[in-house]
Parts: structure tokens; sequence; C-alpha cells
């Protein structure tokens, strides 16, 4: 009777440790899983020059930012033509400088690829260094230009963007940098080009919460906000000296364009944030999914972004 009772116990205690290290094993999994949910979001958006990328984009990379998302802002040219009256090391030097400060106003990184200003070609070696840029952030998601645009460097941003977006995975490509396991979510900046074939939106963003951010982080360039876009249109001698007050003349002769963005996307607006939010809206960032790389459902897709 004793030894039937030790070996009672003895079934006992085996079938209770057994039980503990399947439940402990699974709340690791359990853990490992949650782990894995909670890694942070990690964007790269990827732009022809110094600016592209923020007067496109900051707001979203703002909110992405402060929701716990890592994000990069790329500038795959250094910007060194950009001017009417600088150019070369020193205007490349100062671009990068407005930048980087640009870039800490949003709260996130920023680098460039080192390409020339207007002499970008879809190369391989111009493909190799977007491809390293994309794999070194681990993206999930990646933003860039559409491959038809009045500027060829945007042009061929956006094609060595879309080349990449299979590339990314394959081991024997770019050796020197780990492939992406997972093909990342890419997608195009808004522009108002019609040939040929026009921007068709997929998801908005509403800015409004951190649009003074945005607003700062474009007064930063002022290479190009005061000096160069402004002679370029042909209205230089209207910015104003001061720089309060240029500040708020940034604002309005930004503004319109933004605010013609939010038309293009009203049903969209109106589905992720209803339609009360929708109408309250003022300014919004609007953006195409490619049809290359991973396909997220409409669902999926506008949970990735902030709102």
């Amino acid at each position: 009777m004793r030894k039937f009772i030790s070996q009672g116990c003895f079934f006992l205690l085996a079938v209770c440790l057994t039980g503990l290290l399947v439940l402990t094993a699974r709340q690791e999994a359990q853990g490992q899983a949650a782990q894995e949910r909670g890694k942070p979001l990690r964007v790269i958006m990827i732009g022809a020059h110094p600016d592209d990328a923020e007067s496109k984009g900051g707001g979203t990379a703002a909110l992405w930012a402060a929701s716990g998302a890592k994000v990069q802002l790329v500038a795959v040219t250094n910007g060194d033509a950009g001017h009417q009256s600088e150019g070369g090391g020193a205007l490349a030097k100062r671009r990068a400088a407005e930048a980087r400060r640009s870039a800490e106003l949003l709260d996130v990184s920023w680098t460039t690829l080192d390409f020339h200003d207007g002499e970008l070609v879809p190369s391989l070696n111009a493909r190799e260094a977007v491809m390293r840029a994309i794999r070194n952030w681990q993206a999930d998601i990646v933003i860039s230009h559409r491959p038809n645009d009045y500027h060829p460097d945007h042009r061929y941003t956006g094609q060595l963007v879309q080349d990449v977006a299979y590339m990314v995975a394959v081991p024997n490509l770019c050796p020197d940098t780990p492939r992406l396991e997972k093909n990342p979510v890419f997608l195009y900046f808004i522009d108002d080009f019609q040939k040929p074939n026009p921007f068709s939106p997929d998801v908005a963003v509403i800015v409004d919460p951190v649009m003074d951010k945005k607003w700062r982080s474009l007064d930063a360039m002022e290479s190009q906000m005061y000096e160069w876009l402004p002679w370029v249109a042909g209205f230089l001698d209207e910015v104003p000296s001061g720089k309060a007050e240029r500040f708020e003349w940034l604002k309005k002769w930004r503004s319109p364009r933004m605010l013609g963005w939010k038309s293009k996307c009203s049903d969209i607006l109106a589905g992720r944030y209803g339609k009360a939010g929708a109408e309250a809206a003022k300014f919004v960032e609007v953006f195409e999914l490619c049809e290359y790389g991973r396909q997220p459902s409409r669902e999926e897709l506008w949970e990735l972004f902030p709102r």
C-alpha cells in the first residue's frame, strides 16, 4: 500500500511539473509574440532633395514619431545645385545642416545618399545605395516620389525606389547588408501630375496637431523656403527680412497647396476619422499605395498610419 501511494504521488508530481513546464513555455511564447508585435514601426521617407520628404510627409513623420515609430528622412541628392547664388560643397553642407535641424524639430532622423543635385540617374550604383538605405533602416514602410514628375531627380528617385521594391529581399544582391525578410509596404507622396496617370489617394492623415512642428521644420530650411524657391517662382522680393515675419509669410505661401490636398481625399478622410473629423480637418497629407512591395488590405494600411 505504501509503495502504491509513493508511485501515485510521483506520478501526480510528474504531471504537475509537466503542466507547469508547458504553461511556462506557452507564456514565454506568448510573451515573445507580444514583444514581436510591440516592436516599433520603422518608416523611411526617401526624397530626391533635402526638403522633399519634409514638405510632403513631415507632419505624418512627426505623428509617427510621437506614437513611438522610428522614422528616417533620406535625401538621395545633397542639394548642391539648388540655389541661385551658392553651389557645390558649401551649399551641400549648408543644406545638410538645415535638414538635420528640421529633422530634430520633427523628432526623426535624417541622412543623405550624397549624389549630386540635378545629376541623378537610375544607375546600378544609385539603386544599390537606395537598397542599402532601406535595408539598414529595416524599414516596414517606404515612401517616395511617383516616377512621373517635373524634376528628373524626383522621377529617378521614384524609379530607384520602385526598382528595389522586390530586390530588398534578395540576399545575393548587396550581400554586405542583410536582406529584409519581410518586404515593406511602398507608397508615394502626393503630386499634381496627370500624365501618364494621376495620383490616386489610398490613405490620408490629418496633421493639424503637429502643423507647428511642420512649419518650423520648413522654416529651418532657409536656403530653400526664403531664398531659392521664391527666386525660382519670381517673388523673392516679397520675402520679409524679419524672422517672425518670414515665418508668418511662409505659412501663408505654403498653406493653399496643403489645403488643396484635402479635396483629393474627402471620402478617405471620412472613412478614417468620421464625417465630423474630416470636415473639421484643415491640413492633411496624402499617400498612394505602390503596386510593388507588400500589399496590405485597406484596413491594415489605415491602421499602419498615425491618427
